[in-house]
């Protein structure tokens, strides 16, 4: 088994040094002259770890030609990479590639190991739908922990929204200062917010960037916060009373949800207890007068 793991990262190792090769050529020699040139100034540590990343996705931007695909299913596929924080213009690349390169992957690793010598076509098959879905399982879990991640800051938002308005800003001030002082504690949310702020300054209207946040999110409480603003703005009401109250709305919902979750705990706990805790305390406290009875039967019943 260790001589088989050993050839198949022998083997990884290869593949993707030939890819190196093949696809980054002119880079790789950009960086030797630039590591052999003493008067030349070098990268850090993080500048040659971004440009390995970087090739690290170029190479596994190859394999996305492999598979085919709709203009409707790229379309789907980029709103759940941009509700997951990925929009850069080669995440769609990258994860169409990674279908790809998974299940090669899973297969050569099945092929090394010697796995499939019971039932290969079930090996084989478990591998590649395994891995062509592994993808799309890694990116609906990125996409709830994110969503999670607004609905917990977006009351924090809220309540420095309301302090930069009733100081005196505007809801655009106070969206771009909210997010920039809050870029460490809630950098979800400040990301949208970010986006936000850069709609609007390059012209598209209030009502249409909040809307957008919205869809991009795909957050329930996100859309909720997007109606009141939009009924605040349309019926001339005080944005930092609606965002006040909204806020503690938010805060009560979350609070109800916690109190939900713990009354159910006693329900979820039963399971567990008949089926692992109930048995081995039967073990203990029976298990020696079970052993005593029989013996005293075994020697009743020897007389």
């Amino acid at each position: 088994m260790g001589f088989a793991v050993f050839t198949f990262l022998v083997i990884f190792l290869l593949f993707v040094s030939g890819g190196f090769l093949l696809f980054y050529r002119e880079a790789m020699l950009q960086r030797i002259h630039a590591v052999i040139t003493p008067n030349e100034k070098r990268g850090n540590l993080s500048s040659v770890m971004q440009y390995t990343g970087h090739a690290l996705g170029g190479v596994i931007e190859q394999f996305e030609r492999v598979l085919p695909k709709s203009q409707a299913e790229v379309s789907v596929t980029q709103q759940r990479l941009i509700r997951a924080g990925y929009r850069g213009d080669s995440a769609i690349k990258n994860f169409y590639g990674a279908k790809v390169l998974i299940p090669t992957v899973l297969c050569v690793l099945v092929t090394i190991a010697g796995l499939a010598h019971a039932n290969p076509f079930l090996v084989y098959l478990v591998a590649l739908g395994g891995g062509f879905l592994a993808p799309d399982f890694w990116l609906g879990r990125r996409i709830s922990v994110r969503q999670a991640a607004i609905r917990r800051g977006l009351p924090d938002i809220l309540d420095l929204l309301v302090i930069c308005i009733e100081a005196g800003q505007s809801l655009d001030q106070a969206t771009a200062r909210t997010s920039e002082e809050l870029r460490m504690a809630q950098p979800a949310v400040t990301d949208e917010l970010n986006v936000v702020v850069l709609e609007q300054r390059a012209g598209r209207a209030r009502t249409d960037a909040w809307k957008h946040f919205a869809e991009r999110t795909g957050v329930d409480v996100v859309r909720n916060l997007v109606s009141v603003l939009v009924q605040s703005e349309q019926f001339g009401t005080s944005v930092a009373k609606t965002l006040r109250v909204h806020s503690d709305t938010l805060r009560t919902q979350r609070r109800q949800k916690v109190e939900e979750q713990a009354a159910k705990t006693s329900v979820k706990l039963v399971f567990p207890l008949v089926f692992f805790i109930f048995p081995s305390l039967f073990l203990v406290t029976l298990g020696p007068a079970v052993i005593i009875m029989a013996d005293s039967f075994k020697q009743f019943f020897n007389r």
